[in-house]
């Protein structure tokens, strides 16, 4: 079967689990390029382990995405309302407004960047979003904290275990990780403190420790699992949603994303939402 770029294909090899879009073609070795569609995972495969998805099969991808997007921010939404609701009462509550915590979020997939920017608005969250590929992010990080001073910074894009390998430990046998351990480190150098800067580092299969190691928040992935494009959004606005007099509840977070705790680990984190008090009869 021909194939070409921007045909979207699944693995037989891996039971047609993940959608790909091909990126690339080697036509001398027949292997494709392929990035995940909604899962941060780029890979290779030959030609004769992809199946090609048909537009009925698109369809149902697509809307099986969307079904999950809708039923995770609506959860969020209720369960941001229903801590709302407990605790800020009384007289004065209509006057109060909210300051959620700002974003710096840095991708090395401008695809998902834009899926991301979306959620980030849908949750009405600032967010200042950055295509940046992943080997430059460490050169760029100090320079994008300096401009925006945000409260929460997102390292993320692409990664992924090179084949043959299973060191774990070996930073060197991942793909990004290193990119994102140094970014993390560059943002530590500018902002030491875990309570002052939020930060998620990695990506699919991202080497969890060392980020960690770095000075990262919350990282990518405790079981060398595939994570979700959003789900470093969704821990972010918990975050971004959580009082600074509170410390956020780690189960919590991860309850927020789509991959869960094998995907996505973190250390205890303050919040940083605040409350205004009043409102300005002025502001739109």
């Amino acid at each position: 079967m021909d194939f070409k770029v921007g045909d979207l294909v699944t693995r037989k090899s891996y039971g047609n689990d993940i959608c790909f879009e091909i990126i690339n073609i080697d036509l001398d070795n027949k292997i494709a390029h392929l990035k995940g569609i909604d899962m941060r995972l780029i890979a290779d495969a030959k030609f004769s382990d992809l199946k090609l998805l048909t537009p009925k099969e698109i369809l149902e991808y697509k809307k099986k995405i969307n079904l999950i997007y809708r039923r995770t921010i609506s959860n969020i939404e209720y369960q941001r309302n229903l801590v709302r609701s407990k605790k800020y009462t009384g007289k004065y509550e209509k006057d109060y407004y909210d300051v959620p915590g700002t974003i710096v979020h840095l991708d090395g997939d401008k695809e998902y960047l834009d899926i991301c920017t979306k959620a980030y608005k849908d949750l009405g969250l600032t967010v200042y979003p950055y295509h940046v590929p992943e080997e430059r992010q460490p050169k760029v990080v100090e320079e994008l904290l300096s401009k925006h001073n945000p409260d929460i910074l997102v390292l993320t894009g692409h990664d992924g275990l090179t084949k043959k390998n299973n060191d774990f430990l070996n930073l060197n046998n991942y793909r990004t990780s290193k990119y994102f351990v140094e970014a993390t480190k560059a943002a530590r150098k500018f902002e030491p403190s875990k309570d002052d800067l939020i930060i998620f580092a990695g990506a699919c299969q991202s080497h969890y420790e060392a980020l960690l190691g770095a000075g990262a928040n919350f990282a990518s992935s405790p079981q060398r699992v595939l994570i979700h494009c959003l789900d470093p959004v969704f821990i972010m606005e918990k975050i971004a949603y959580t009082s600074i007099m509170e410390s956020v509840c780690i189960y919590d977070v991860i309850q927020n994303t789509i991959t869960g705790l094998d995907g996505v680990g973190g250390v205890e984190s303050r919040g940083k939402f605040r409350r205004g008090l009043p409102k300005s009869p002025y502001s739109i």
